[in-house]
């Protein structure tokens, strides 16, 4: 069974199992490690179909607790409001400066095998993504995978949060005019970089890259905001 069938399946077993128990809003799933057992699938294809139904609005996760039913509760959307609202893109980028690089060293400590798959999954995804919301829900999918590989639940929690008020405060309109990311793409060859280094194990190399292709991001998107200004 290829991947994508694999993920394809898990999505419609997960699908079937919530039907058949019509679970009521903010019901608690079981782990990960047992709800794969209970649908009978492999725990990657299950944390892809758990993040497909989330991106849905039908689960929403919160670090530390679990794996809910329905959309994510307006209280914990007011409190991701509220620091949007006092924070800028920039601000924004700092934030994962200092956080991402030391996830991406943790990733390389701690990533599974299923883990490293998961993330050349988002990386092939990018690179076919027909249109720039595509590529940048693969981008945003290979980061928390990132993230989640380094197996710390509070540092999880931290980039959560920040990712929530990065998609809040939209860059996206500094976009330019092409309708999906170009062939010579930076992104691309920066995430392969970064997966080799955690699949490696390499430490330094993996939090090195990071921050490397973090600042190119920056500079790219202060680059594009000044440009709009002229």
């Amino acid at each position: 069974m290829s991947v994508d069938n694999g993920r394809g399946a898990a999505l419609v077993q997960l699908r079937a199992w919530l039907a058949q128990r019509e679970l009521p809003g903010n019901s608690r799933l079981p782990p990960e490690r047992e709800l794969a057992e209970i649908v009978g699938v492999s725990r990657g294809d299950l944390r892809k179909a758990l993040a497909t139904l989330e991106a849905d609005g039908l689960l929403w996760r919160h670090v530390g607790k679990g794996t809910f039913t329905g959309a994510r509760p307006t209280t914990e959307i007011d409190s991701i409001a509220v620091i949007a609202n006092q924070t800028s893109p920039a601000e924004v980028m700092r934030a994962r400066l200092v956080l991402e690089p030391e996830l991406a060293r943790e990733a390389a400590l701690h990533a599974t095998a299923d883990d490293i798959r998961a993330m050349r999954l988002c990386t092939d995804g990018g690179r076919a993504a027909e249109t720039w919301r595509q590529y940048e829900n693969w981008d945003n999918r290979l980061h928390r995978t990132i993230a989640e590989a380094g197996r710390n639940a509070l540092l999880l929690s931290v980039f959560d949060t920040i990712n929530a008020v990065r998609r809040t405060v939209v860059w996206g309109r500094l976009r330019n005019d092409q309708l999906l990311p170009p062939a010579d793409h930076h992104s691309f060859g920066d995430h392969d970089a970064i997966v080799d280094a955690i699949e490696n194990r390499d430490l330094s190399a993996a939090a090195s890259l990071m921050r490397t292709h973090l600042q190119r991001v920056q500079a790219n998107l202060i680059e594009r905001h000044q440009s709009s200004q002229d």
